[in-house]
């Protein structure tokens, strides 16, 4: 009786696999998304099929091919890894598939190209969406057929390779404005992974990482290490972390730097995460749980502008005033009171604890925003700007008022 032979790998087999991917390649982290990135990558690496590896830029794409490689029957060979936009067009085709001497200026000799040099192998494409499209046509031949021409030449060469491409373009958009051969895009994409965003992987990740970083940090340079406070840790979790990984271990290592030996606080952490484009520092992504502080701050910060833009007010009525009394022209009563003197603030922010905000202020608040959507047109960048509060925050803001378009682009 012929003996079976199991082709699909014991569940606790693949788990050992996906341990052993993340020792060998110092992989952190625990999510359920990179774990199954990383059991795709596994699964796939025995069948030699096109594996194209999609996510953000710094997410770590790069280890997903290394762990194709590693992991199949080509671990032996060359691994080769081309960053594709690096590379400047003129001569991306010579790298990729080699030239005959005098096949252009410079030419001196002879030289192989990437497909030649890793022939039985892998070759990783990063970036590949970068491509000029003249080469996506040479490299969709060596895709169907493993043949390929050097620049100059009329002779045919063949190479066994296994090619596995990474990008952060949406290839299928890249498709749609020409910028990419649609049937190349399903040539590589015949089996796909796609690797997570950091802030996507949860708050047990980001702290693994921190930590990893901070350590290694360190014991590189001999400085005392670095902590996490809760309200750092809950910051950590919520910041969209746009450079993913490399940009986490860029903070980190600017926090072990600057503040070795102690604990980072939210207000640490803040200062160190760089700014976006509108100077905003905050969390991209709403905490479930409300923040209390954060809204007192947000609330008195509004109550400065709005008493900022009430003296200015009183200031020009002033103004007017005088120069109503000097050429006798006053059409109007004088106010009796000053405006400024009709409304109380407090003095100092902790008082806003004390008051009945929605009632005190919650008004005043509508009011506020609404003139700021008025005096900008209703841009609403642009008033946030002016009320010194994030876009995000004027949003809410607005949803939660039931302010409508009616109310400030055309008032009454």
């Amino acid at each position: 009786m012929p003996r079976k032979i199991n082709t699909i790998p014991a569940p606790a087999s693949q788990e050992r696999e996906v341990l052993t991917a993340k020792q060998r390649f110092s992989i952190i982290g625990n999510s359920q998304a990179l774990l199954a990135a990383i059991e795709r990558a596994v699964k796939v690496a025995p069948i030699d099929l096109s594996v194209l590896v999609t996510g953000e830029s710094g997410s770590g794409k790069e280890f997903f091919p290394k762990i194709i490689h590693a992991f199949g029957a080509r671990k032996h060979k060359k691994y080769i890894a081309v960053n594709c936009g690096a590379i400047p067009e003129g001569t991306i085709d010579s790298e990729l598939f080699g030239h005959e001497k005098g096949s252009f200026t410079g030419a001196i000799s002879a030289r192989k190209g990437y497909f030649e040099e890793a022939d039985g192998g892998t070759i990783f494409l990063d970036e590949v969406a970068e491509l000029p499209l003249t080469t996506q046509a040479r490299l969709l031949r060596v895709l169907e057929t493993g043949e390929f021409l050097k620049v100059g030449s009329s002779v045919v060469q063949k190479t066994d390779i296994r090619v596995v491409a990474a990008t952060n373009v949406d290839l299928l958009k890249a498709v749609e404005k020409g910028k990419f051969r649609e049937d190349l895009y399903y040539r590589l994409s015949t089996i796909q992974i796609h690797v997570p965003n950091l802030h996507d992987r949860g708050e047990e990740d980001i702290m693994l990482l921190s930590r990893k970083f901070a350590h290694d940090f360190s014991e590189k340079y001999m400085t005392a290490p670095v902590t996490f406070g809760p309200e750092a840790r809950r910051y950590m979790s919520l910041y969209r972390w746009p450079g993913n990984v490399r940009q986490l271990k860029n903070v980190v290592e600017q926090l072990a730097l600057f503040n070795a030996g102690t604990e980072i606080d939210r207000h640490t952490l803040m200062d160190t995460l760089p700014q976006t484009r509108d100077g905003e520092r905050m969390p991209a992504r709403v905490d479930k749980t409300p923040n209390y502080e954060s809204e007192r701050e947000m609330l008195w910060q509004l109550i400065a502008t709005m008493k900022r833009r009430i003296e200015e007010l009183s200031a020009r009525l002033d103004a007017k005033e005088g120069t109503a009394a000097a050429d006798g022209t006053q059409d109007y009563p004088a106010p009796a009171t000053s405006v400024r003197s009709l409304i109380k603030y407090p003095s100092d922010p902790r008082e806003v604890e004390c008051m009945d905000l929605p009632g005190a202020y919650g008004s005043a608040e509508r009011t506020a925003i609404v003139s700021a959507l008025r005096r900008n047109d209703g841009k609403k960048p642009l008033a946030a700007k002016d009320l010194n509060i994030s876009e995000r925050t004027l949003y809410r803001k607005i949803r939660e008022f039931g302010i409508t378009p009616d109310e400030y682009e055309n008032p009454l």
